[in-house]
């Protein structure tokens, strides 16, 4: 069975600078015998969010995303708004490919930065198939155009009903420096495909210069 898609993978809006609909896609292979890896409970957010214990960076578009703890490199593209007002998706055909939101905050900047990337397609695994894998200290390490690095430290990864997806908590721009990788994941549906989101949520944790090993 080939790849299909939803209307809705992701609900509700993207507050960046206004509110604005978050695009609603999602990629599946029928032919999958198993579900993506699924965070345990003990990775859900404990207590506070903590903040950023670096000094935040200028704005500067992400090139690449790498996730040492599952062997993660991909690059990154940027992703926009369509004419209806949903987030653009990363193309399908590349596997190895997750999409930054360049509407909001930049990794490194203020605020809070937005990397979605499909969980699978037609053919397999995605770039995001192992999101929900990740445990809380792990890091994630993005390069950008500037040649410095923006090192997050994972402080949550949770799963996320459709029905009851935190728009504020995952979207809302924060006074420091944030985070959030997106996948689709939760239950699957043979008629509506995934049914919620996995989210991984992290602080900026350091900053490297250009030619400084991470």
């Amino acid at each position: 069975m080939g790849a299909q898609q939803s209307r809705s993978p992701w609900p509700g809006t993207l507050a960046v600078a206004a509110a604005l609909v978050l695009g609603a896609w999602l990629l599946h292979d029928g032919g999958h015998a198993a579900l993506p890896p699924a965070p345990g409970s003990g990775q859900a957010l404990s207590g506070f969010a903590p903040v950023s214990v670096a000094p935040p960076l200028g704005p500067s578009a992400p090139t690449r995303i790498r996730i040492p703890a599952v062997r993660l490199d991909a690059p990154v593209t940027g992703l926009g708004l369509d004419r209806d007002g949903h987030l653009q998706t990363p193309p399908e055909a590349d596997r190895n490919l997750a999409g930054w939101y360049r509407g909001g905050a930049a990794p490194g900047q203020l605020g809070t930065a937005i990397i979605a990337g499909h969980v699978d397609n037609h053919t397999g695994p995605a770039v995001f198939y192992h999101l929900g894998s990740l445990h809380r200290g792990d890091r994630v390490e993005i390069l950008r155009e500037d040649g410095r690095t923006a090192v997050y430290q994972l402080y949550a990864i949770e799963v996320h009903d459709r029905k009851d997806f935190p728009d504020d908590r995952v979207y809302r721009q924060a006074a420091d420096a944030q985070l959030r990788v997106i996948t689709c994941g939760g239950g699957y549906d043979e008629a509506h495909g995934y049914e919620g989101n996995v989210v991984a949520y992290g602080f900026l944790a350091d900053t490297t210069r250009p030619g400084k090993p991470v």
